[in-house]
């Protein structure tokens, strides 16, 4: 295993819990993502943070959508 040096912390905020589709509700990324980050340059990272930045946008609009159903 190779581990690179990149300049992209980790998003973890240490209150993992993964849901059904295997995405941490505390940094929004999929376990995949997760396994994959000390091995993946900063552009791939920046592209994870994205797409996980995305999930929790999506995730709090269905939790409002719940919360206040129309």
């Amino acid at each position: 295993m190779t581990i690179v040096h990149a300049h992209i912390e980790s998003p973890c905020i240490r209150k993992c819990c993964l849901n059904e589709k295997d995405m941490c509700l505390g940094c929004f990324r999929t376990l995949s993502e997760i396994t994959q980050w000390t091995q993946v340059e900063d552009t791939v990272r920046q592209q994870i943070l994205h797409n996980a930045s995305h999930r929790q946008k999506a995730y709090q609009q269905q939790l409002l959508h719940f919360a206040h159903p129309q």
